[in-house]
Parts: C-alpha cells; sequence; structure tokens
C-alpha cells in the first residue's frame, strides 16, 4: 500500500510539472501540449500486447520494480538537464515515452499482481482500497505540485516524481511474500499468447461493453486532460498554484468513490453500480467549458468531483469482473489487451485534443469533447447490464 501511495504522488505531482514545463519554461504551443500528452499514453499502443504476455511469465514483483528504477533515473533527468541549459521539447517527448512505457509494465504487473496478496473473495474491497489510495496521491499531488512549481520552477519539481518512483520500488522490495515465477510451457510463443489473450477478452459480451464505453470515455477525457492546464494557464488565465488546487478537486469525487465503493456494490450489486456510476455522473462534464477566473471557476471542480466519482466506481466493477472470471494464467494477457484498446486511445484523443484547440480554439474544443464523453455511456444501456443486479447473474445466464 505506501508503494502504490509514492508511486500515485509522484504520478500526480508529474501529471501537472511536465505540461508546466512545456508551458512555463518552453512556451510550448497547444499542438506541442498535445502531442507530448500524446506521447505519455503511447506506450499503451506500442507495447501493451507483448508485454502482458512477458508479464504472464514473470515475477510481478520483480517487473515492478525494475519499472519504478526506470522511471527514477528518467523523470531526474529533466531537472539536471535543465540545469545545464540543455532543456528542450525533444527531451521531454523521448521522457515521457519512456516514462510510459516503464508505466505500462508496472500497471500490468499490478494488476495482475493482486489476486495472488487476497482472494478472490476480497477483490471489490482490494481494488476500492487501491482506488482510495490513487485517490489520496491525485487528491494531494497536483496541489503540492502546484505549490512546488510556484517554489522551485517547474523542472525542479520533477525531482518530487523521480523520488516518488525510488520510495516505491524500496517499498516494494519490503514485502515478504514470496515472488514466485508462473510456470510457462517451453513452447509458449509470444504471438500466439497474444492472440489468446485478445481471443479471451472478445469471447465475453461483457468485456465487449466495458471495451466501447471506456474507449469511447478515454478518447474524450484525455482531450480535456491534455487542454485542461493550457486552458486554465493561458485562457482563464489562473497561477500555478490555483491550477493545482483545480487539478486536484477530481480526487475528492476518485477518494469519495474508492471510500464508498464496498459498500455500494454489497447495497446495490456490482452490475448496477457499475453502469449507474457512469451513466449518472455524465453530465456534470458540460459545467467545465463554463470555468472563469470569477465564482465560475468552481465549474472546473464541480466537473472533475463528479466524473471522477463515477470513473472510480465504475472502474472498481470493471476491473473486479475481469479479475474474477479471467484464469490467473491468462490475467496478464487479458488485462494487457483490455489496457492496450481503452488506453491506447489515449494518445489519440490527447493528439486531436492540441489539433481541435489549434483549429476552434481551447474553450471551443472542451465543449466538443465534453459533449462526446456525455453520450459515452450508451453501450452499456444496449448490454444486460441494466437488468441485471450483480455480476454472478450475468456469469450465470451467460
Amino acid at each position: 500500500m505506501g508503494s502504490h501511495l509514492a508511486n500515485e504522488f509522484g504520478a500526480n505531482i508529474a501529471r501537472v510539472a511536465l505540461p508546466l514545463v512545456a508551458v512555463l519554461s518552453l512556451h510550448a504551443s497547444p499542438l506541442e501540449v498535445g502531442a507530448l500528452a500524446a506521447l505519455q499514453s503511447a506506450a499503451f499502443l506500442i507495447i501493451s500486447l507483448p508485454a502482458g504476455a512477458w508479464v504472464d511469465r514473470m515475477r510481478k514483483r520483480r517487473v515492478m520494480l525494475v519499472s519504478d528504477v526506470t522511471r527514477f533515473l528518467l523523470l531526474g533527468s529533466i531537472p539536471l538537464t535543465a540545469a545545464l541549459g540543455l532543456l528542450s521539447m525533444p527531451i521531454l517527448y523521448g521522457v515521457a515515452l519512456l516514462v510510459g512505457l516503464a508505466q505500462v509494465f508496472n500497471d500490468v504487473a499490478d494488476v495482475t499482481y493482486l489476486p495472488s496478496l487476497v482472494g478472490k473473495d476480497e477483490l471489490s474491497d482490494g481494488n476500492a482500497k487501491l482506488e482510495v489510495v490513487r485517490s489520496t496521491g491525485a487528491l494531494a499531488g497536483p496541489s503540492l505540485s502546484g505549490a512546488l512549481v510556484q517554489l522551485l520552477g517547474a523542472p525542479r519539481t520533477m525531482l518530487a516524481t523521480a523520488l516518488g518512483a525510488l520510495t516505491s520500488a524500496v517499498l516494494l522490495g519490503s514485502i515478504k511474500k514470496p515472488d514466485s515465477r508462473p510456470p510457462v510451457s517451453e513452447r509458449s510463443r509470444l504471438l500466439p499468447d497474444i492472440a489468446q489473450g485478445l481471443r479471451t477478452v472478445w469471447a465475453d459480451p461483457l468485456q465487449r461493453v466495458f471495451l466501447a464505453a471506456t474507449a469511447a470515455t478515454n478518447i474524450c477525457i484525455s482531450a480535456v486532460v491534455s487542454l485542461s492546464v493550457l486552458f486554465l494557464a493561458t485562457v482563464v488565465q489562473l497561477p500555478p498554484g490555483i491550477i493545482g488546487v483545480l487539478l486536484m478537486s477530481g480526487a475528492f469525487g476518485g477518494l469519495l468513490g474508492g471510500l464508498l465503493g464496498t459498500w455500494l456494490f454489497k447495497t446495490y450489486g456490482t452490475a448496477r453500480v457499475t453502469w449507474l456510476a457512469l451513466t449518472l455522473t455524465s453530465p456534470f462534464g458540460l459545467l467545465l467549458p463554463m470555468t472563469q477566473s470569477d465564482w465560475r471557476v468552481s465549474c472546473f471542480a464541480v466537473t472533475s468531483i463528479a466524473l471522477s466519482f463515477g470513473a472510480i466506481l465504475f472502474n472498481i466493477g470493471m476491473i473486479t469482473y475481469r479479475q474474477t472470471v479471467t484464469p490467473e494464467n491468462m490475467l496478464g494477457r487479458v488485462n494487457a489487451t483490455v489496457r492496450f484498446i481503452v488506453l491506447g486511445t489515449m494518445p489519440v484523443g490527447a493528439m486531436l485534443g492540441g489539433i481541435v484547440a489549434h483549429e476552434i480554439g481551447v474553450r471551443e474544443a472542451l465543449w466538443v469533447f465534453l459533449t462526446g464523453r456525455l453520450i459515452s455511456f450508451l453501450p452499456l444501456l444496449f448490454s444486460r447490464l441494466p437488468y441485471m443486479r450483480d455480476f454472478a447473474e450475468i456469469q450465470a445466464n451467460s
């Protein structure tokens, strides 16, 4: 748990500080900021599928340790190059891409590792607790990042993200439970393993519905996220400290979703809460483009809180379902396949955000993508989810 907290703090500091390095230190354009955001998530398209097959063959904790150390070295290079006067957008692009590659392995191993630490009947509770940790990091990280940027400057703030990755590695190494190597057939080959993961996901009707809704949501939200710092800094014209506070506001919703998740799923049903969470919170997205530097600054916060609350509950339900129905020796590939499809849309959304903002303006682009986010839940309504209370019923009748 401590490893997750350190990792989330560092990642959320970086989420604000990295685009601020580009905007404040290198005067990046909307297109350059969009490209930077796209490269951060491009790794999901490049390496997710083989990463899943490799993770199924490796010790999960060791994969996470190597990822943490790699990110420590890469993120630490930003303040170093800035101090030497060598920092440039190509360097930021390279670091963003390589950190994203390391993060893919970390994320796939992380989700695959949890079932070996807790029983299947505790998975929803375990996932809810991890979401609380992620939300805590998201809550404190951006505000801390904004304060550090004002105090130290954006490049030096990246050192905090590097230290977060290093702390995560140290805490992972302290876990006492053996990190056993999974048995894999000597004849196992990469491409057939990847194909088996794809077939397993596609054969499950509920997984297909989840993929459609999540991919549509992620395209729109990644475009919004890629433009948020630029929107608040140059359109609304807020100082870095206030930007950090606003960007952390969504973590309140995430924290609330994580804290209430276990109770909501037990009280109202896993399937019911999963689809309603995304559906009922989507309309709040239309408030965000109304943000101004007066009292309407609250529109950004309200949108972030509502959408994060719904997304966290949706993710807990979706991940728990996947961990429950997938055989252990397939979980890495299935997790990687899902991440390849739904997170691989993020660089597409980020680049679209930059392109659309360049053509029609930042605020106008936010209207476009948040309208898209409003209707992204529609695939769920055409599934069996609205007629079910729990995932167990879907499994029994499928």
